[in-house]
Parts: structure tokens; C-alpha cells; sequence
């Protein structure tokens, strides 16, 4: 039961997972709040290219356009012009709109491309689920973020207000030109202000939104077994593997015994086949080696197949622990190996 508990943190293999089905940590908060921000202070930095945009598009419109003679020819070029203007007047709030949102999704999972997630999921049409979701833990959070934002914003146009309110009564005595450019300096202000706030807000969801993701993303240790039988193998069918791979090395070298020249023994601990063809070879090579048992099948096939079986306690035991099967003998052993053979061949030669 409490290995069901998810209680593990997720692991790489995990996490990357879930990116790939677009599953990743991120707070819509943060492009919306910065997208406003950095709009409205264009305004401040910018202002002179939006006043002389809406002065001459509102100009011309009222200086020239309505009282000209209106015609099937020209008034396709009058609204071409008027598109043009307002196109050139938006251009900055597009720009900015989409270098910020996109920069703002890069920077919270970097760059993703997947068309996982509109898939089509029978899930997602299910009304129960839905239920669930209105009723779930992340809605109350997400109601009481908008709450939350509500209030922050009544408050700090409230106060903003309050605090111009001797401008705002005196607004009745002043020229339009001042009524408008206080409206407009007022909105920047509320604008900046309530922008900068979003910004801290969303800085907040996104921390919330990457400690639930990981929540989400947590492990049981039984997962944990699952996802390492998965990568590294089942650990029982991998022995079973080895076991057999051995079996077969095993018998792959006892195919070689009958190949040697001599085979030294310890005499019942190890045993050593050695083979030497002077017309191949520089030095002798160890064609078979074991202890213990696979010593003893060495030493019955070696038997069976008329081998000169050599007792030779210290060589065998330096031939088993410095030498590998394919490997020449070391060098330092040259010596004793040759006169073990040149015993051998003498052997064979009486023999005969």
C-alpha cells in the first residue's frame, strides 16, 4: 500500500515525457501581465509616434475627406489609406504583444513544439471530468487569483483617484486640450502601475504552477521499479541472459581444448590450455582456462583427446590470473612456458 503513495520525486526520463506531450510547468499570468506592462509604458516612450499618427489620420479624415466628392474610384483608395494608417498605428502593439508572449512562454519551459495535446481525447469531452475540474482544487486557486486581481486593481485605481481627486473637480473650469491630457496621463499612470503589480502576481502563479506540476509529476516507488525495469531490463531475464551467454562462452571454449598442446594444472584448482603454431604465432596462446569444475571438464577433454596434461602449481596460477583466453602469455613467463612445450614436444616425439 505505501509503496503506491506517491511520494518520489519524478524522475529525467519522467519529466521529458511529459514535455513531449506538451505537459510542462508554466503560468499563462506571465505573458498577459508583461504584454500590459510593457504596452502600456510604449505609450510613455512612444507617445510622440501615436500622437502624430492619430492626428494625421483624424486630421486628414476631417480636413479633407468629408467634404470631398465620394465615387466608385476613390473610395476603395480611402479605405486602403485608412487600413495603412491604422496598421502602421497598431504595428508597435503587435510587435510587442508577440516578441512578450513569446519570450514570456520561452523563459518558463524554453522551447517546445509538439502537437500532442490537440489530439483528440474522449476525456476531454467527458462530463464527469468536467465536474470534477469545477469542483476541483486548482479551480478554487485559479477563482481566488481573479479575486485576488480584482481587488488589487479596485484598489490601486481607488487610490489613484482619490489622490487626484481636487484635479478631477477642478476639470469643469480647464480647456479640453488639459481634460484630455490629464485622462491620458492618468490612464498611463493606472496602466504602469497595475502592470507592475500583474508582474508580481504572475512571477507568484508561476511558482505555484511549477510546485503543483511537480506535485503532479511524483512517483510511487513502484514506479520507480516499473520505469527501471523498462530502461535497464528486467533484472531476472538479464541474469537468465548472462546465464546463458556464460554457458555458451563455456562452451564455445571447451570446443577449443582439443586444439592445445598442453594443458598445465594446479592440479585440481586450475587449468590452462596453451597452444603454439610457429608458422602463426609470435608466442603461445591460452585457447581455454578455469577452476575448480570447468578445470575438471578441461582436464577429462583434455584426457579424451590424448592432450599432455603438465602439473605446474606457480605457472598455472600466474597463467590464470594474468592472462585472458585469446591472450599470448606475458612475457615474463616465456621461459617456463618453453620448457614446458619443448618437454611436451619431446614427449610426443618418444611417442612416435
Amino acid at each position: 500500500m505505501f509503496s503506491q503513495e506517491k511520494t518520489e520525486k519524478a524522475t529525467p526520463k519522467k519529466k521529458q515525457e511529459s514535455r513531449k506531450k506538451g505537459q510542462v510547468a508554466k503560468s499563462m499570468e506571465v505573458p498577459a501581465s508583461f504584454i500590459l506592462l510593457f504596452v502600456f509604458m510604449s505609450f510613455l516612450m512612444l507617445g510622440g509616434f501615436y500622437k502624430e499618427r492619430l492626428v494625421g489620420m483624424f486630421g486628414s479624415t476631417f480636413e479633407t475627406r468629408l467634404s470631398m466628392e465620394i465615387t466608385i474610384g476613390n473610395v476603395g483608395v480611402l479605405f486602403k489609406n485608412l487600413i495603412i494608417e491604422c496598421l502602421l498605428l497598431l504595428a508597435p502593439l503587435f510587435a510587442i504583444a508577440i516578441v512578450v508572449a513569446l519570450l514570456g512562454n520561452y523563459i518558463q519551459f524554453g522551447f517546445l513544439l509538439t502537437g500532442h495535446p490537440l489530439m483528440m481525447k474522449l476525456s476531454k469531452i467527458n462530463p464527469i471530468e468536467g465536474f470534477k475540474q469545477i469542483f476541483s482544487m486548482r479551480s478554487l486557486v485559479e477563482f481566488l487569483k481573479s479575486i485576488l486581481k480584482l481587488v488589487i486593481i479596485g484598489t490601486v485605481v481607488g487610490m489613484t483617484l482619490w489622490g487626484e481627486k481636487d484635479h478631477i473637480l477642478a476639470l469643469g473650469s480647464v480647456p479640453i486640450e488639459q481634460i484630455f491630457s490629464f485622462a491620458a496621463s492618468i490612464t498611463l499612470s493606472l496602466g504602469v502601475k497595475i502592470g507592475a503589480l500583474l508582474v508580481v502576481l504572475a512571477l507568484m502563479d508561476y511558482m505555484y504552477q511549477r510546485f503543483d506540476f511537480e506535485k503532479k509529476l511524483r512517483m510511487s516507488k513502484q514506479d520507480l521499479k516499473d520505469e527501471y525495469k523498462k530502461t535497464e531490463g528486467n533484472p531476472v531475464i538479464k541474469g537468465r541472459i548472462r546465464e546463458r551467454q556464460r554457458k555458451m562462452a563455456l562452451q564455445r571454449m571447451m570446443q577449443e581444448v582439443p586444439k592445445a598442446d598442453v594443458v598445465i594444472t594446479n592440479p585440481t584448482h586450475f587449468a590452462i590450455a596453451l597452444r603454439y603454431d610457429g608458422t602463426e604465432m609470435e608466442a603461445p596462446e591460452i585457447i581455454a582456462k578455469g577452476m575448480d569444475y570447468v578445470a575438471l571438464k578441461i582436464r577429462e577433454i583434455a584426457k579424451e583427446n590424448g592432450i599432455v596434461l603438465i602439473e605446474n602449481k606457480p605457472l598455472a596460477r600466474a597463467l590464470y590470473e594474468r592472462a585472458e583466453i585469446g591472450d599470448t602469455i606475458p612475457a615474463d613467463l616465456f621461459q617456463a612456458v618453453a620448457e614446458v612445450l619443448a618437454y611436451v614436444y619431446k614427449l610426443k616425439r618418444k611417442t612416435k
